[in-house]
């Protein structure tokens, strides 16, 4: 392969990973954009996963027709669960959150997912934890500064730091083009909503480890966990949302919102992040993460006139800081590994990494 094949497949390769946080970012105004129009925060992921089943359920049939195991009684129980903690948990705590603070703190709170996975599963056994090795004690080291940035985020706010920015055309965005919600700030209950959404959405990777094992035709997996989703958030409506005009789509808006939030992360997401991993591996995708933050940030002022905060700022680095060590952690403990648990760990770490971009389809990012 010439030089100059390679820079251009590495050009594909970052230029995919920025259309990917860009689709990952733009979930997140979509759904801010949908509780400002008046959405309900309960009709609004009925319809979402509405969406996502149709598209997901008959891909997972004709893609695994010959991969599923036989359906028992005891798996049905085990999605349903899943469905409580992946979808109606995260996706519910994640409206909430955003419907409190905003889109940014929102991404910055994500960051904080790889940790809170990870000391869910060394608790559980199920995650390797050496702290005599560097690679141990970047893990542990990384999750504490992580803990500590959405600690910060959560009880310090701070001044904000955007009071005066101007459009590149020397207007004023104050107030953005879509004002935000007016008198709902609460931002410690905000917060605290956002970290039940990360904790249920860590509890959801962690736990499914073991049904995958058993279970191990991701795609179908994941529909059926949509699947229970949509029935439980149903369930909730028919207590919650019982006007029968909030269930009405009103406009044009609103029926683009809720086709984006239901095809993009199902579709489009899926395939070009599986086509990321494969070209650049797991680790790679990972550490772009944090981009999808700067642009919330960016996309989220322009739009909302949403203000950034010191206390924000301060969390969110030290959360990047903390995501980028337990993802050197992690490529560390690859390396020191023999070459066929190396092996091995990779095409784990693959098919972990394919698990997960399913996962966009029923999560918020």
């Amino acid at each position: 392969m010439t030089r100059e094949s390679v820079v251009s497949e590495k050009m594909k390769l970052l230029l995919s990973l920025l259309v990917l946080q860009f689709c990952f970012a733009g979930f997140h105004i979509v759904s801010r954009l949908a509780l400002n129009l008046g959405i309900s925060k309960v009709v609004y992921p009925v319809y979402r996963n509405i969406v996502a089943v149709l598209l997901l359920g008959p891909s997972s049939y004709f893609l695994e027709k010959n991969e599923r195991p036989p359906l028992t009684f005891s798996l049905l129980i085990q999605f349903f669960c899943l469905a409580l903690c992946g979808i109606t948990a995260t996706q519910g705590f994640y409206l909430l959150g955003l419907y409190y603070t905003s889109p940014t703190f929102a991404a910055a709170m994500q960051n904080s997912v790889p940790a809170i996975t990870f000391a869910m599963a060394a608790v559980l056994r199920l995650e390797e934890v050496n702290i005599s090795r560097m690679d141990g004690l970047a893990k542990v080291l990384g999750t504490i500064v992580t803990v500590g940035g959405a600690t910060v985020i959560t009880l310090y706010k701070g001044t904000s730091l955007l009071q005066h920015t101007l459009h590149p055309l020397g207007i004023s965005i104050e107030g953005g083009i879509f004002p935000p919600l007016k008198n709902v700030q609460n931002w410690t209950l905000g917060c605290l909503y956002l970290l039940g959404h990360c904790l249920s959405w860590s509890g959801w990777m962690v736990f499914q480890a073991p049904i995958l094992r058993k279970y191990p035709a991701k795609l179908s997996l994941t529909s059926f966990t949509c699947f229970f989703g949509l029935i439980q958030f149903l369930v909730i409506a028919a207590f919650t949302e019982t006007d029968l005009d909030r269930w009405k789509i009103q406009s044009g808006e609103e029926l683009l919102i809720i086709l984006y939030a239901g095809i993009v992360p199902s579709g489009i997401v899926i395939a070009l992040q599986t086509w990321c991993i494969h070209k650049g591996g797991p680790f790679f995708v990972a550490a772009f993460q944090p981009v999808q933050m700067v642009l919330v940030a960016i996309m989220a002022s322009l739009i909302f006139g949403d203000q950034l905060y010191a206390g924000g700022v301060i969390g969110g680095v030290l959360i990047i800081i903390g995501l980028y060590s337990i993802l050197w952690g992690k490529n560390k403990e690859k390396k020191v590994r023999n070459p066929e648990e190396e092996e091995t760990l990779t095409q784990h770490l693959l098919d972990q990494g394919s698990a997960i971009k399913q996962s966009v389809a029923v999560s918020p990012s």
